[in-house]
């Protein structure tokens, strides 16, 4: 049975990126482009060795936001807000960061802890509201994203928190401090941001944490039944809060490796969007922390290779089109996976049954 089921989370997966290969060839055929040739076009260039190197630290951001996105739907809560914690989390880190100087240990340390409090409280707002007042963490997330993005627009303001430099139109938190830098590593033809090492660690921890802690049971079993879960003694509204506060701080660490070894400062130029992509990525990766690494470079693969499509003539859009098809696919996917398993769970419990009826019966004609 445990054999079936990663059978077939191998096989969703690749059964929703092949659907979407075969819609996204039919449009290319549509408007006149090669398929072979745009793909292959697409794979040469997002696999040249610069290219490569921007994917990984575009992929440790989407899968700190994957892992965030999981860990809400371990309990069945749809984090739809971690592009509202992470903005907030970023730049209270950098504005901190950037008012202080310490020793570079204790200064990155300091900027890393920043951002992990203020998404978590940021998240536990959500988490309140759904316990307290009974509200969709998805209509407040959705609010409190367009509130943080408000929030930080108006704090980065000159002469509040923000500054603006001479002849720029962006605006920008103080720069940090060198000693609030972390390193990057020199590979092939660029330079890897050192937090993906922090998010290899964090893709740990949450593995631990699920299946080797009471609170990840505690989660998984809430997650699965509320009502099993209350009568076995879980505090139910409790762990809701605690997951959404948990996923808050999580997604307030997507923006680091860009604040710490690029930026050095936060700008209204930060990426956005990475709440859809986190849950995207949280479904293709099925909410296991490997799963979600190879979904990440997937994603940032895929992102980076559109860049070559313009100049092949063919609308970047396609990728669009490809990720959403994927994301559409793979959670048709699964409902089928779920259903397959449920049956074939059933059949093994009316088998039982039939044995434990078969063997008293013998018996009995025996005894006779």
């Amino acid at each position: 049975m445990k054999l079936s089921k990663v059978f077939w989370g191998i096989v969703a997966p690749l059964a929703a990126i092949a659907t979407s290969l075969l819609l996204v060839s039919g449009i290319l055929l549509l408007k006149g482009n090669p398929p072979y040739e745009t793909l292959k076009t697409m794979i040469d260039y997002g696999f040249t060795p610069r290219n490569i190197v921007a994917e990984l630290n575009i992929a440790s951001s989407y899968y700190i936001a994957g892992v965030a996105a999981a860990i809400g739907f371990k309990m069945l809560l749809f984090n739809i807000g971690i592009d509202g914690q992470y903005r907030m989390a970023v730049f209270f880190a950098a504005v901190v960061g950037g008012a202080v100087t310490l020793p570079p240990i204790l200064h990155v340390t300091l900027i890393i802890i920043v951002g992990a409090v203020v998404g978590g409280l940021w998240g536990s707002i959500a988490g309140y509201l759904k316990v307290k007042r009974g509200i969709s963490e998805v209509i407040s997330n959705i609010m409190l994203n367009v509130i943080a993005g408000g929030l930080v627009a108006f704090l980065l303001q000159p002469g509040r928190l923000g500054e603006q430099a001479d002849g720029s139109n962006n605006l920008n938190t103080p720069i940090l401090a060198t000693s609030g830098w972390m390193p990057t590593i020199k590979f092939l033809d660029g330079e890897i941001h050192s937090f993906l090492i922090v998010s290899v660690f964090i893709g740990i921890g949450y593995w631990v944490l699920l299946n080797k802690s009471v609170f990840g049971f505690n989660l998984r079993s809430t997650g699965m039944s509320f009502r099993a879960a209350r009568a076995g003694g879980v505090n139910a509204p409790r762990m809701i809060f605690v997951t959404m506060a948990l996923s808050g701080a999580i997604a307030g660490l997507t923006g680091m490796g860009t604040l710490l070894s690029e930026t050095h400062s936060y700008s209204i130029s930060f990426p956005s969007g990475y709440a859809l992509t986190g849950l995207a990525l949280a479904l293709l990766g099925r909410n296991h922390p490997v799963g979600i690494a190879f979904a990440a470079f997937f994603w940032a693969f895929l992102d980076r290779s559109a860049g070559v499509l313009d100049l092949n003539g063919v609308p970047r859009e396609i990728i669009t089109i490809m990720q959403g098809t994927i994301v559409l696919s793979i959670v048709v996917a699964y409902e089928l996976i779920k259903r397959i398993n449920q049956k074939q769970e059933q059949r093994l419990v009316g088998n039982a049954g039939i044995e434990q009826i078969s063997v008293p019966k013998a018996e009995s004609e025996k005894n006779a």
